[in-house]
């Protein structure tokens, strides 16, 4: 982006492998990006690890600094689905971890979002959901008079093409809470959907992950350890060359939006169905006269994309 001062960012992550990879990528890509803060939810792992993982990566790319904050630790109304199977007992499985020295913040994550979007002019701060949407949707409806205040909420999750990853029919960010995504999505925020049909052009391939070691830094030592791990499960599951790099494709859209093309479409989640839980019923080819409510991505330039990455990762 060429605007002289950089966008303001609220992180909201579940840290896995990927939400690492995307935290170190905003991390190092101040001129673009001012990261006010980390908030963290329920998903891929608890929330007791998820605020830990965060501040691990933190401190991994020396930036002890940013504020982490603890959000929800359950989905709005239902109980929470983890996905160990993919990221490992810790979420961050693959390079040896620590406890971080870093303070949690003692603000709560919901408060600490519908605080900075009070306190920041309005139409200034960039929501980035990694995770599952309960963190947003509880802020939404705890204070509703911040929903017009947000620039734009930029997510990863949802699938139409790719359909699911942890049902038939359903993405597993999406799954895990569809109720959170349902408020989101029909708050009339303007919303950029990463969703798997994107994500999984995205793939870490051996080549990418060498490139990363190539870096001889703590940083990239640490993430080519964690991406070799994570790879393995789809790479088995998919018989793809490589597992999807998901959470980066968010940070990387706000860094350098031309690197991916989408459409602006309807998307409605599924929130009543047994069979399709948690669905993006993504309108890509304009059947319905449903009016768009967000900018679906279908595409990115992985080259362009994993070159960013490595670019950027090898400054911290």
């Amino acid at each position: 982006m060429t605007s002289t001062s950089p966008r303001k960012i609220i992180i909201d992550t579940d840290p896995g492998q990927d939400d690492a990879i995307a935290i170190l990528l905003a991390l190092a890509s101040p001129e673009e990006l001012d990261l006010l803060g980390i908030t963290c939810v329920a998903g891929n792992v608890p929330l007791a690890r998820t605020q830990t993982n965060a501040r691990i990566i933190c401190e991994v790319a020396g930036r002890p600094e940013v504020k982490v904050f603890a959000g929800r630790d359950a989905p709005l109304s239902r109980p929470l689905v983890t996905a160990e199977a993919v990221h490992g007992k810790t979420g961050l499985d693959g390079p040896d971890l620590f406890d971080p020295k870093m303070p949690l913040q003692t603000q709560a994550g919901v408060d600490f979002i519908i605080d900075s979007l009070r306190q920041e002019p309005a139409g200034t701060v960039t929501l980035c959901p990694l995770g599952p949407l309960t963190n947003i949707a509880a802020a939404f409806e705890a204070a509703p008079d911040i929903i017009g205040r947000v620039q734009e909420i930029v997510l990863m999750g949802g699938a139409y093409f790719e359909v699911g990853n942890i049902t038939p029919a359903a993405e597993f960010n999406i799954y895990v809470d569809p109720e959170a995504a349902d408020i989101v999505m029909k708050s009339g925020v303007k919303v950029t959907m990463m969703p798997l049909d994107v994500t999984h052009k995205a793939l870490i391939t051996r080549p990418r992950i060498d490139a990363l070691l190539a870096l001889n830094s703590r940083v990239g030592q640490f993430a080519a350890e964690m991406l070799d791990f994570f790879e393995r499960f789809d790479m088995e599951k998919y018989g793809s060359e490589g597992g999807p790099l998901h959470d980066p494709c968010v940070i990387a859209y706000l860094i350098q939006p031309d690197l991916f093309s989408g459409r602006q479409i309807n998307v409605e989640i599924e929130t009543q169905s047994d069979l399709t839980l948690g669905m993006t019923v993504a309108d890509w080819w304009r059947v319905t006269d449903r009016p768009p409510n967000a900018l679906f991505i279908g595409d990115v330039d992985a080259e362009g994309f994993f070159s960013l990455i490595t670019q950027r990762l090898a400054r911290l």
